[in-house]
């Protein structure tokens, strides 16, 4: 099935976009007096999978929220799919919103709506098809997440936590977009439920073409998923990277946090899977890569 037609969603001056699925140049993020982000630069390739880390305040949710337009940059500039956010008119911008799915760190489901209804509501937002298409496209990104269909008319408190982060994630991705945004995917799910929500993202980025930002404090996510990570401090982005070459840096705090404890034993539990210390970047996830993790499993909770 095609993509879903629009209303108004028609790609800036009727022309294909080019370049970095994000750029973000010279950035400042500011709230009153205090600054966040001074002079930040970030590009993002289209097709990778970025992880972005930080100390408590260093604006990492600051930073994605001015990325997908929640905030206006205090300077600098924000280009997504080629496109400078702040110069687009309304029909542009909507052109611009079907392109970018985001997951919440809670979810941010509408309570009152079922998983169908939630998934269905972008689809009734930014589209003019049938209702009865709209509810199939719904039923299709609820199974493609690993959701049975008992699930369809169930309400965000009837979930388990894992269920919710991937009524959320088929919620995201209604839209077929381009980019996804991933505001700590794992934060609040057991170890196992974390793994399988880890193989989903990853085999989906894959099969989808998908450009992935992820901001999260699991070392397992950034190993098992990043193509590169993005490590905020001082106010900018003072690493863009694979693990492998952070784990060679000077920084006190990229040292701290992958060369600790749990960033060895992050490590070490992707080592034996991962001879040339490569992490699996920009690989798919081949039957070594995945030995010892479980695999994704629908109704994960």
């Amino acid at each position: 099935m095609s993509a879903p037609e629009t209303l108004v969603a028609d790609a800036p001056d009727a022309r294909e976009a080019t370049g970095p699925a994000i750029e973000v140049r010279g950035l400042r993020s500011q709230f009153g007096d205090l600054v966040i982000h001074e002079d930040l630069d970030l590009v993002v390739p289209r097709g990778e999978v970025v992880g972005v880390v930080g100390g408590s305040g260093t604006g990492k949710t600051v930073l994605l929220n001015t990325i997908i337009g929640l905030k206006s940059p205090d300077a600098g500039e924000v280009r997504l799919l080629g496109e400078d956010v702040a110069t687009l008119r309304p029909s542009q911008r909507a052109w611009l919103d079907r392109k970018i799915g985001v997951l919440f760190q809670h979810g941010a489901l509408f309570s009152s709506l079922t998983v169908l209804q939630n998934v269905a509501a972008p689809l009734i937002e930014h589209t003019r098809l049938p209702r009865a298409v709209i509810d199939e496209l719904a039923q299709l990104k609820i199974a493609m997440v690993g959701l049975r269909p008992e699930s369809h008319h169930q309400k965000p408190a009837e979930l388990s936590g894992g269920m919710r982060k991937r009524a959320a994630l088929a919620r995201a991705l209604a839209l077929d977009p381009e980019l996804l945004f991933l505001d700590e995917p794992t934060a609040g799910l057991d170890p196992i439920g974390a793994a399988a929500f880890d193989a989903l993202i990853r085999d989906l980025s894959r099969d989808l073409g998908l450009t992935v930002f992820m901001i999260t404090h699991d070392l397992d996510s950034l190993y098992a998923m990043c193509d590169r990570v993005a490590v905020l401090a001082d106010k900018r982005v003072v690493a863009h990277t694979t693990l492998s070459e952070l784990e060679r840096s000077d920084h006190p705090w990229i040292r701290e946090y992958f060369l600790g404890p749990r960033g060895r034993a992050a490590v070490a539990a992707k080592a034996p899977a991962d001879p040339d210390g490569t992490h699996g970047q920009g690989k798919g996830p081949g039957p070594e890569q995945t030995k010892g993790r479980p695999p994704s499993r629908p109704d994960e909770g």
